[in-house]
Formats: C-alpha cells, structure tokens, sequence
C-alpha cells in the first residue's frame, strides 16, 4: 500500500519529538451487503473504508493520528500531529524497514467479488424462504449476507513492514412469529473467515429453519419462572457468557490498569478444575481468526486458563509495556480510525468429560439454555446479565417445556467456580464484539456446560 522509503520518512516524523515506537496503519475494507424482507429485496450495498494512522509511544504515553489522505504529503501532516501532540525530543536515527509474510492459514476459494449478485441473492432467498414457509405462525422474516474484504499494512519503527488480507461471509435470518397474540423472534447467523464457498458446508435453508422454529417455539412458551437455580448452557453460541462475564476482564486493557476482577491472580486458581479456556486466533477459516492482529503481530494460540489455573491474559503492545509482557496477538481495531486494544478471537470453554445425556440427568430442577442473547458485563466486578434466547425447564433430569422471558444474572468469578460439568462436544457461535477500539468480529464457543447454581431472572 505504501512504499517502503515513504514509510521511513513517516516514521521518523513520527519520532521527531522523541518518541521511543511509531507505527503506520493503513487499510482498504470493501463491505458488501444484501437484505431482504417482505419478500423481495430491499437494499444492495457497496461501502469502501479506506485511510491510515499514525500512533506513537513515549514511555507509558501514546498518540494516535488518523486520516484519509494516503499520499506522502498526508501521512506526514498525521505524523506531525502525532508527534506534537507528545512535546519536544531528541529526533531518531535510522529506520530500516524489513519485509515480513506470517502466511495464510486460511484459504479462501470463492472471493465475494468474483460472485454475481444473482447468485448471492438465490442464496439468501434459500434461507429467507426456508423461514417464512416454515409454519403459518411465522409472521415476518428479514435476511442479510454479508462480505467483507479486510486488507491491512503495518509499518513500524522496530524494523517491521507486513500486510495481510481477511475475507469474511456471513448469513443471518431472522423470523418474528405470533402464537394466541405473542410475538418472538428467532434468529440464526451463521460466519466464516472465507468466501461464498461457506454455503459448500452451510445449508442457508437449515439457517433459516433454525431462526423460524425458534421463533415459533418461543411464541408458544410460558414465562420462565425466577430463582436460584442449576442452569446446562448450550455448546456454540452459549460461549457468549464466558466471553462477556470473563474474557473482557481477561483483556490486557482492563489488567493493566487493575480494573479487572482477575487483575494480579496469575497462577492462581480461578475456576473449577474442569474449566480450560483458551482464545486462539488461528483456527483455520474461523470467523475471529486472524493471520496478524492490527500491529502486526502473529496470532497465537493462548491458553487463558488451565484446569481452573489463570495462566495468560490477552496482550496488546501498550498495555503490554505497562504490564511489563509481551503482546499475544490480541491487538485488534474496527477501522483505521480508532486506537487498536487487546481484543479476543476465537474465544472458549475447551472440552470436558462429562456426557451431555449426565449433565442433564443430573438436574433435578432448573433451566437447559439451548440457544443465549445477548447482555452487558463490568469486567471491573465481573457482574453480568443475559439474556436466553430460547429455553426449557429441566425436570427430573429431562427438558421439558419451553419457557421464554428468562435472563441469567451474575458474577463472572462465581460463574466459573460453579461451571461443574464440562461436555465433550464444543462447538462454536458467531458475533460481533464491541469495545473501545469498535466492533470486531469474535468467536465464542463452548461444549454443553452445567453451572450448578446461578440466578435465573424471569416470572
């Protein structure tokens, strides 16, 4: 994207006021979407992101600059203004810039670009009408595919000058159904770190089916009622509760400030000796994995927690330095224009022993969370609330009825220690993660679990 001696000249002004590290970022993101509803489709749309940042460190201080302007003459205005913004200094020596390429771990065979609209279209009416003729209950249905097209360059004055590339697909179905008067919704969204050749191994019919028959499950559920209580929490997209209740505290961004529940407990136990959570960014076609997070540095797999032990954080390159460790590959941005943090990838719980047949026999009474929502979390107290998309009432170690309305309310610290029972089947779910550095894409995942006492909200 920019030539290397243009990249040299940028740094130094970078460094002119004394700064001890300057990078450059740029990008050239191509988002592509199409939606549907009512029963034809209602937008097409082509957006180009496209700029550059200019970030320096002085100690425990950093400056970042961002702008449009890619040429020359507008990376040194940034730098400038980077640099000023830090005072006066001593200005650098020589930067020698030297190629690097970590490799591509994951292939992509059907670039969105190379696909005509057509064909995306008939795609996306296989899920949208695989849910609208699901039942007559099924009032509403919308869908979208989406494709993104990621291309990064980081330059930095450690010597270090690399790009990379990531191409995303996702497909998300959302129904609305209506039972004696009461609307749900069910959805189902679906994402790979590849090109339309995802549908090779996602039906977008099956994505569609799942989004309606949640839809009108819930519809026809009663209230879920409130209390203390064992809750099984689906493998997949159930992952969201560790991610929200215990990876944000896991980040270095709040470590290294002690703003974290788990601040200054590395070896300690943590959790129950059956829970290892690992964030690993190099699962191949994964849709958090990366090749090289947004300073440049490889992705890795990281080991967070060990039978219960807390053995790693999540590490950008700042935080880093205030932390006195080295990055992890968790440095992760929305755009060009916002401050890169330590952000997860493919976060999870990793399977256990326990057959998922036991884990539900084990309860007597309580609540088996088949599919999560969304919630909030303070990674400061850990302190959580979700939402549970679709659940049922366990009785005499069986499911039962659907209930709808029900929540889980609690503290990351006390979760995990209550997480009793651990599957053997982990799979993983799709979302977007937002933070201070904007939304990135994430992977949460883990196999059945059973915490053995939570706070269920309901009636």
């Amino acid at each position: 994207m920019i030539s290397r001696e243009i990249c040299c000249r940028v740094l130094r002004k970078a460094l002119s006021t004394g700064g001890d590290y300057a990078e450059i970022f740029a990008e050239n993101t191509v988002n592509h979407s199409i939606h549907m509803i009512s029963d034809r489709v209602d937008a097409i749309k082509d957006t180009n992101v496209a700029g550059a940042a200019v970030r320096v460190y002085k100690g425990l201080r950093s400056v970042m600059a961002s702008t449009v302007d890619t040429s020359e003459e507008g990376l040194l205005a940034c730098a400038e203004k980077a640099a000023d913004a830090l005072g006066e200094g001593t200005a650098p020596m020589d930067i020698v810039l030297k190629e690097r390429s970590f490799g591509d771990i994951h292939p992509v065979k059907l670039y969105p670009v190379s696909v005509s609209n057509r064909e995306k279209v008939a795609i996306l009416k296989d899920g949208y009408f695989a849910a609208k003729e699901y039942a007559p209950a099924v009032r509403q249905v919308s869908g979208t595919l989406a494709c993104v097209d990621h291309r990064i360059f980081v330059a930095n004055s450690e010597g270090l000058l690399t790009a990379d590339r990531s191409v995303r697909t996702r497909i998300a179905i959302e129904a609305v159904a209506e039972l004696e008067g009461q609307t749900q919704t069910g959805r189902c969204s679906p994402g790979r770190k590849m090109g339309l050749e995802m549908f090779e191994t996602v039906d977008p019919k099956q994505v569609g089916l799942k989004a309606a028959q949640q839809a009108v499950t819930m519809a026809g559920a009663g209230y879920c009622p409130a209390g203390v209580m064992p809750v099984a929490i689906e493998n997949g997209f159930g992952g969201v509760i560790f991610h929200e209740a215990c990876g944000h505290s896991l980040e270095a961004s709040s470590v290294a400030y002690g703003r974290s529940q788990f601040a200054g407990k590395l070896g300690e136990r943590i959790a129950n000796p059956k829970v290892t959570a690992i964030d690993d960014g190099t699962i191949p076609n994964a849709w958090g994995s990366i090749n090289i997070d947004d300073e440049g540095t490889p992705a890795g797999k990281n080991v967070l927690i060990e039978k219960g032990v807390l053995k790693s954080y999540m590490i950008d390159k700042f935080n880093g330095r205030r932390m006195g460790m080295a990055s992890t590959g968790n440095a992760r941005r929305q755009s060009y224009a916002y401050t890169p943090t330590s952000r997860m990838t493919n976060t999870y719980i990793a399977a256990g022993e326990d057959r998922n047949e036991d884990i539900i026999a084990s309860m007597e009474y309580g609540l088996y969370a088949r599919d999560m929502g969304g919630g909030s979390v303070n990674p400061v107290t850990g302190e959580f609330n979700f939402s549970v998309n679709e659940g049922y009432l366990v009785r005499n170690g069986k499911i039962c009825e659907p209930v709808r309305g029900a929540s889980l309310v609690g503290k990351g610290s006390d979760i995990i220690r209550n997480i009793d029972m651990v599957g053997t089947c982990m799979e993983m779910g799709q979302g977007m993660c937002g933070s201070s550095s904007g939304s990135v894409p994430t992977n949460v995942g883990q196999p059945l679990i059973r915490v053995s006492s939570i706070t269920v909200g309901g009636r």
